[in-house]
């Protein structure tokens, strides 16, 4: 078990992460001024950077040798960076296009997809309470289909592109800052490549749009990268069920910040399909956290009865040394009296001697 201080540690960093990762749509907007994929570019190019010097200062750089003799793992790799890249670019596209709220949609759904992912996919089978969780999350996107007049096709795309992600690192098998490097790596090429159309071309902002556009467009890099440290630093430190329970502060601030900064519209009908995804969370972390709470208690016991076994055998070894001593010390005192000419006690039962 992680000491209490080191986990009040990985929560500050889960914090920080979460709500970076909430507040990203503030960093989109200030970048207005560029087209969604301009962004998604410089996102793209920056990052490598900035996870170069990370490994610089970690001194890991011993994977990139084994990583580059696996080619299905780089296959896999490559999946991950263009399933991540057109996640970004939707997510960078909606905000920029003024749908904060069902942007912050998809990103609640996400874990219900990814559970429902895992039974297509890994044959992982539900607890009840899990069934209960999807069925309700499904009953909300019908109710949200209804409330936008149409499939809420950014909040599905983002759910289902991060669920594939997830999906899909789970065979490459790289921790956080090898995976992002290794990912980013593939990205550079593409995303210099489009750069260097934009400039060509006149349309690049990064080159007309003065210093401060240019800082900000430079600075992707990091606020891709900071909150990726933050969470695998928190990662390391807290228990699996509250890293769940605090993926939730990045869609909630998205949702609070389409609501307030941005002014979008919340129809009664939009609320009602939230009210769903959040009821269909609810119980999901109610099961997740009762399971959890099992697990420990069984372990408890577990450990429980591996120290009474533990004990008995220590008392009952004691016991057979005292009787083996008690046996020789008759035994001895037998053979002195025969050696005297005195004739021999007869034996004791084992145990009943001393």
């Amino acid at each position: 078990m992680q000491p209490r201080s080191d986990q009040r540690v990985g929560l500050a960093y889960g914090v920080a992460a979460y709500t970076m990762w909430g507040l990203l749509p503030l960093y989109w907007h200030l970048l207005g001024a560029a087209s969604a994929s301009e962004i998604l570019a410089h996102r793209m190019a920056w990052s490598l950077p900035v996870a170069v010097v990370i490994l610089a200062v970690l001194r890991r750089w011993s994977w990139i040798g084994p990583l580059l003799r696996q080619p299905r793992r780089l296959g896999l790799i490559l999946v991950c960076a263009l399933v991540i890249s057109a996640n970004w670019f939707l997510y960078i596209w909606a905000v920029n296009a003024g749908h904060v709220l069902e942007a912050s949609l998809g990103y609640f759904i996400n874990p219900l997809v990814s559970i429902a992912f895992g039974v297509l996919f890994l044959r992982e089978r539900l607890r009840p309470l899990q069934w209960v969780a999807v069925g309700i999350g499904a009953l909300a996107v019908v109710v949200m289909t209804i409330a936008y007049g149409k499939v809420p096709w950014i909040a599905l795309g983002l759910a289902f592109s991060f669920a594939t992600y997830g999906l899909v690192k789970k065979g490459v098998k790289l921790d956080g800052i090898e995976g992002f490097s290794a990912e980013t790596a593939m990205q550079l090429l593409p995303a210099l490549g489009f750069l260097v159309f934009l400039a060509l071309h006149g349309e690049s902002s990064f080159t007309t749009g003065g210093v401060g556009q240019a800082l900000l467009l430079a600075g992707c890099g990091v606020a891709t990268a900071v909150p990726l440290i933050c969470f695998g630093a928190s990662a390391m430190r807290l228990p699996l069920t509250t890293i769940g329970m605090l993926q939730y502060l990045a869609p909630t601030f998205q949702f609070v910040l389409g609501l307030t900064a941005f002014h979008e519209r919340m129809p009664a009908e939009r609320w009602a399909g939230f009210a769903l995804v959040w009821a269909a969370l609810t119980v999901l972390t109610w099961d997740a956290l009762r399971t959890a709470r099992r697990g420990r208690a069984a372990l408890a016991a577990a450990a429980a009865r591996a120290g009474e076994a533990s004990a008995t055998g220590a008392v009952q070894a004691a016991e057979a040394d005292r009787v083996t001593e008690a046996d020789r010390a008759a035994a001895e005192a037998a053979a002195a009296a025969q050696s005297a000419g005195a004739p021999a006690a007869p034996p004791q039962p084992p145990g009943l001697t001393g």
